[in-house]
């Protein structure tokens, strides 16, 4: 952990916001400018950190812990890597922050730099009480990308010993509770077939053909599931999706194509096992589309590559978090959602983990993002009272 004692300085969350929104860190690029800001920040008050990096060592995690440093607590957990704004028509510099009537427009804004600063804005203030309990900082990248930063950090976590005992991720949810997410499995399935003159169509093995019947199967899946579930209340829609997003294959008309692919997700509601999808899928391929090709050729066939597994997430809706938050937001009930966080993966390490954050998830990845400013208010405030009750 690491820690100086220069002169504490104070930004608003509004500040702070726009000088996270500063750093351009779509995914695609390192976050680490954006990492030494926020150290500096943290050392400025006094906080220790851990830090930890991905393999390439161009992105990084930060996990500051405020109080008596140890396990227990809580963790308030945001995400600062953004989509790209490419091809998008923006109304100003998306890096720069821009206020206009109550809205405050920028990427990332909304998903999820708002909920960031309002943590960082508070570091001073919370520094100055004398927690207890301690509030952890999980700030992670990659999250746009699979949520490969979060893993990460789970991984220090283990190493470190510091586990909180609950934990808020901040997505925007309108500051109101999340209970639970579905999972979500991301595959590329690729098709190797036998080339040949199209005019002899039996002499080879059409990769493209095979990976529509596969597809033509997928769909009949998907249809099937909608009509008989399994369903759980709350989801929209209530029951697992099952979607291919791109396909390709072949080369020019007159050849038959030698390969094809496609890449296709379950979004899964919380219980139903995606795996045991993944195998049935593949169970049928193999016993209704791949005899054939192995017929003609026994080196055809299909393979299969996992891109993101993503654990749905589920907090019983009496659980003590739960409660809690309901009390501090105000609300009356909990929501469930069809988009996955990083919650998932804290939950399946043993941390209680419920999602709430300011803004609409409806501004995500749109041109002209933005949070309010009332939004971000209300976090400041649900920030407060929540280290009022579970820290000191």
């Amino acid at each position: 952990m690491h820690g100086s004692h220069p002169s504490p300085p104070r930004l608003s969350t509004v500040e702070m916001l726009a000088r996270l929104i500063g750093f351009d860190t779509t995914s695609r690029h390192s976050n680490l400018a954006l990492i030494d800001f926020i150290r500096g920040w943290l050392d400025a008050h006094a906080v220790p950190y851990r830090v930890s990096h991905d393999a390439t060592g161009g992105k990084a995690n930060l996990h500051a812990v405020i109080g008596p440093v140890g396990p227990g607590g809580i963790a308030l957990s945001g995400h600062v890597d953004t989509v790209p704004v490419d091809g998008q028509a923006w109304s100003s510099d998306p890096f720069v922050l821009r206020r206009q009537d109550g809205k405050l427009y920028a990427r990332g804004a909304c998903d999820m730099k708002g909920f960031v600063a309002a943590c960082l804005s508070a570091v001073p203030d919370l520094q100055a009480r004398k927690l207890v309990r301690p509030v952890h900082l999980f700030i992670t990248c990659d999250e746009e990308v699979g949520c490969f930063g979060a893993q990460r950090l789970i991984e220090d976590l283990a190493q470190s010993g510091l586990k909180p005992a609950l934990c808020v991720v901040g997505e925007p949810s309108m500051m109101k509770p999340i209970l639970a997410h579905k999972g979500k499995l991301d595959l590329r399935v690729r098709v190797r077939g036998r080339p040949g003159h199209s005019s002899e169509p039996d002499k080879g093995v059409n990769a493209v053909f095979a990976a529509a019947e596969a597809i033509t199967h997928i769909a009949a899946e998907a249809r099937r599931i909608a009509r008989e579930g399994p369903f759980e209340d709350g989801f929209d829609p209530p029951h697992t999706t099952v979607h291919v997003g791109t396909v390709s294959g072949g080369t020019i008309l007159n050849i038959i194509p030698e390969h094809a692919e496609f890449v296709m997700e379950w979004r899964a509601i919380p219980g139903d096992d995606v795996r045991a999808r993944l195998a049935a899928l593949r169970a049928h391929v193999a016993a209704t589309i791949e005899p054939a090709m192995h017929a003609v050729d026994p080196g055809t066939g299909f393979s299969y590559e996992v891109l993101v597994d993503m654990p749905g997430m589920a907090l019983p809706a009496d659980h003590e978090l739960a409660t809690l938050v309901k009390h501090l937001t105000g609300s009356n009930s909990a929501g469930k959602v069809s988009y996955g966080t990083e919650g998932g993966y804290y939950q399946e390490a043993g941390i209680p983990t419920i999602i709430c954050g300011p803004g609409d998830i409806a501004q995500a990845h749109k041109p002209d993002e933005f949070v309010t400013v009332a939004q971000l208010d209300a976090c400041e405030a649900f920030i407060r009272r929540l280290v009022d009750r579970l820290a000191t």
